[in-house]
């Protein structure tokens, strides 16, 4: 059957939005790509993990992002003679735990997230996971999630927060796509020493009362704890994560987010301040909180 640009392009919308897996077969059809397909899978994951789910019928709590791992993107798992244990130590990773799931048949990140959540909700909403690896080999999809045990030498929080700040300000010297919206380049952020210690005040409180959330148990938002420290805003924002073992890592967990990442990127604020607190008898072991703020003038 013959078919115009016109019909074609319809046609194309449709096996996007409402039928991802028809594929309608003529050239002009095949020569475009679905809007909604482009999106990586660690996006979707992490999009889906920051937010309140229903897995197997029970709610689920939303969760920091998981940050991208190359070297758990890079073990081969194909080998039923090895243990992910010892592939991970070959490979020179240090973990507390980790899990590997291989999903084959989906062709897309889309099917291969509905696959996902259908057949593994649970580890997808772990927050005993801090990091993944995806690899891809045509249609078989091989993900390792995994906890790094935290090292002895990662600095004080001050220091790290000044590491993180560094990162952020080289992701915001480059134009960058977070989900849906696109940003151009951002003028650098200052570290400002009141949201450092409004930052390291609820990495405590999440390390010490062993929760994840961005208000407190008495409801104290990242506003109130800007104004505790005398910080006087016309713009506030915040990002949190759970698990990472450096800046590097949460930086990418928090680019690898959509949500997060437009905090990253808003040319509206100019300050920032950032903190960790590690308590090893909570659930995730260490916490991380950034301050995004604007000052009155």
């Amino acid at each position: 059957m013959r078919m115009n640009m016109s019909a074609a392009i319809n046609a194309q919308h449709r096996a996007c939005t409402l039928k991802r897996s028809v594929v309608v077969a003529t050239t002009v059809i095949l020569s475009f790509s679905c809007a909604q397909d482009s999106v990586p899978l660690i996006e979707r994951i992490n999009a889906y993990r920051t937010a309140a789910q229903t897995c197997a019928g029970r709610p689920t709590a939303a969760l920091g992002p998981l940050a991208p791992a190359p070297v758990l993107a890079a073990v081969d798992i194909s080998s039923p003679q090895q243990s992910l244990e010892d592939v991970l130590k070959r490979a020179g990773y240090a973990a507390a735990r980790a899990q590997a799931i291989v999903i084959s048949g989906p062709s897309t990140s889309s099917s291969a997230m509905a696959a996902l959540k259908d057949r593994y909700c649970e580890v997808l909403s772990s927050p005993q996971f801090s990091e993944i690896g995806i690899s891809r080999e045509g249609k078989t999809w091989r993900l390792v999630l995994a906890q790094p045990l935290i090292p002895a030498d990662l600095g004080g929080w001050a220091y790290a927060g000044k590491e993180v700040l560094a990162l952020v300000n080289e992701a915001r010297a480059k134009p960058r796509t977070c989900g849906n919206q696109k940003f151009g380049a951002a003028p650098p952020l200052e570290w400002n020493a009141k949201l450092g210690s409004a930052a390291l005040a609820h990495s405590r409180d999440m390390a010490d009362r062993n929760y994840f959330a961005h208000a407190e148990r008495d409801g104290g938002t990242v506003g109130d704890r800007a104004a505790r420290e005398g910080y006087e805003w016309t713009a506030i924002g915040e990002n949190i994560a759970a698990g990472q073992g450096s800046a590097d890592q949460v930086v990418s967990s928090w680019l690898t987010s959509p949500d997060h990442c437009v905090n990253v990127m808003k040319p509206d604020f100019t300050q920032m301040g950032a903190a960790y607190v590690v308590n090893k008898a909570s659930d995730t072991g260490i916490y991380w909180t950034q301050v995004f703020g604007t000052p009155q003038r």
